[in-house]
């Protein structure tokens, strides 16, 4: 049975921590397996099944200045409820006090295509709105992005030295979404692997990727049934848009649609 508390040695070693780097660190040992228990989430349990291919490649991100806070992989089937779900593959992350870093993730995943939410907490900051990640026969189920109030931020972070909580808690908060969801989406740890220097960038000739346009560019190509106008993205159900442009763009398609039909 897991005793449904942090144990006194945990305790300690999350409030020993006093830089990021130490925060990265101890986060990085417990996707491994090395602690038990990290503030903000369950005693005693480690990261969920459906992550444990991620391990590495969290786990390398939090070494290298990038606080993962939540992640799912990319992924589409039949649940146990007997709908159908679909994932895009998303990661949540605090860069506290380094400009540097920001700017490098952030080009790194809009160069890439990927869906980037960024909440500042520094001064009240920039506060994006959140990004569908997961939905069930085509309704949203759950968001990455958004805002995060005060009392939200002291559950996610208890247990931390006072100084380093004030940090973290008023650093850059981001979240990167695959456009696709299913395991095409995949490619996103392959990005962040690249940038974290886990694994290295392959040749053109050997990127799996390397023939496919970015999401970006796809409004530029013939528009398929089911696909957003303005983005590419594909569309199950009458909604959510990734925004309201896509939604104008898309109304648009289907009236010029309509209107050849009629001739």
């Amino acid at each position: 049975m897991k005793l449904p508390w942090m144990s006194r040695a945990d305790r300690r070693r999350w409030k020993s921590a006093r830089t990021v780097a130490d925060l990265g660190e101890l986060m990085a040992l417990w996707l491994e397996g090395e602690i038990a228990s990290r503030p903000g989430y369950q005693p005693r349990f480690g990261p969920d099944e459906e992550t444990e291919h991620l391990v590495a490649s969290l786990a390398a991100l939090c070494r290298a200045g990038y606080i993962t806070t939540c992640s799912q992989p990319g992924s589409a089937g039949t649940g146990a409820n007997g709908l159908w779900w679909e994932q895009r593959a998303a990661v949540e992350l605090v860069v506290s006090n380094d400009p540097a870093l920001l700017r490098r993730l952030l080009a790194a995943a809009r160069a890439a295509g990927m869906l980037v939410r960024v909440n500042d907490h520094r001064r009240g900051g920039v506060q994006d709105e959140p990004v569908i990640v997961t939905t069930c026969d085509g309704e949203p189920i759950t968001g990455f992005g958004g805002r995060i109030s005060r009392a939200d931020m002291a559950i996610q972070w208890p247990e931390l030295n006072r100084d380093l909580y004030r940090r973290v808690a008023h650093g850059v908060y981001v979240s990167i979404v695959a456009p696709e969801y299913g395991t095409a989406g995949e490619r996103l740890w392959v990005l962040l692997d690249q940038l974290t220097g886990l694994r290295l960038a392959p040749d053109p000739e050997d990127d799996p990727w390397a023939d496919e346009p970015l999401w970006s560019t796809h409004g530029a190509l013939e528009v398929e049934h089911g696909e957003c106008t303005l983005c590419g993205a594909p569309i199950h159900h009458r909604g959510p848009y990734c925004n309201t442009a896509c939604e104008e763009a898309d109304a648009d398609h289907d009236a010029e649609r309509t209107d050849r039909d009629r001739c």
